[in-house]
């Protein structure tokens, strides 16, 4: 079977809306143009390429901690979508309850753009999301996960790390940020998204520089703790990317119609609560 026959989850995308939930005044990037992704346009992106359901990330540029946008598309959803948000650091256990109702399963750590420093110390947080059963969703890149990983081992929260980790491709596999990350392999409290090569990638589609690191966290985490995420609507994107070809990307990497089964499918659909 094609894999643009299979079912499939998409774990990692975005909604934009200005017309309907105006940017906030202090962002720094307000995508435009072709960045517009409205809801409504997505699930039209769907039923092209048989997505049944999605993972919506609460982006930091438009919207930041303004989560009005994201509600409003899970509600939309109706149960086909759930949703990862921006919330402030002081966000409330009462708050992130509110939220997990509205189908909310996890909190963006956005350490790739705000740097490390305000997360070595982010252990209340991380104890009001493994109180909530909800998962801290990390997108660090190059070395920062290794100042990360004594605040990591202190929490219980479950793990989502987005776009591969986003490794230095220049510095190979035994980068010591990209060890740490599949040491976490050995946890049973982390998962990996197999998305993002051309955020990590130094070549043209199909970014063969990345392919390595990708095989190698499916080998260490198994597909049962690896999904697939598009990054749609590939937001400051460089050079032109489209949703068809990066699925035609993933049948070549993993072609084994297990595996695809699996990270395209079995394993979103159980860890996020989705429905046939």
């Amino acid at each position: 079977m094609s894999i643009f026959d299979q079912p499939k989850i998409d774990t990692h995308h975005h909604v934009f809306d200005p017309l309907n939930f105006p940017y906030i005044p202090e962002t720094a990037y307000r995508p435009e143009g072709h960045e517009i992704a409205t809801v409504d346009y997505y699930q039209a992106v769907m039923q092209a390429y048989n997505i049944r359901h999605s993972l919506i990330v609460g982006p930091t540029s438009g919207y930041n901690t303004d989560s009005r946008c994201l509600l409003d598309a899970l509600e939309k959803g109706h149960g086909h979508f759930r949703g990862i948000a921006v919330v402030p650091f002081e966000c409330s256990l009462a708050r992130l309850a509110e939220l997990k109702q509205a189908g909310v399963v996890g909190i963006a750590l956005n350490v790739a753009m705000l740097g490390v420093a305000p997360f070595l110390e982010f252990d209340a947080m991380m104890g009001k999301l493994a109180e909530l059963d909800m998962f801290a969703a990390i997108q660090v890149q190059n070395e920062q996960l290794l100042a990360l990983m004594p605040m990591l081992a202190r929490c219980k929260t479950k793990l989502l790390f987005d776009h591969s980790g986003r490794p230095d491709v220049s510095a190979g596999l035994h980068q010591p940020a990209f060890q740490a990350l599949l040491s976490l392999a050995q946890s049973e409290r982390c998962w990996v998204k197999l998305s993002g090569l051309s955020k990590f990638s130094k070549q043209p589609f199909p970014y063969p520089d990345g392919h390595a690191y990708q095989h190698a966290l499916l080998e260490a985490f198994g597909a049962e703790r690896c999904m697939w995420g598009s990054d749609w609507p590939f937001l400051r994107a460089e050079h032109r990317m489209d949703l068809g070809t990066l699925l035609m990307l993933v049948e070549q990497l993993f072609p084994d119609e297990k595996t695809q089964q699996k990270i395209m499918w079995e394993t979103p659909k159980y860890l996020f609560g989705f429905r046939d």
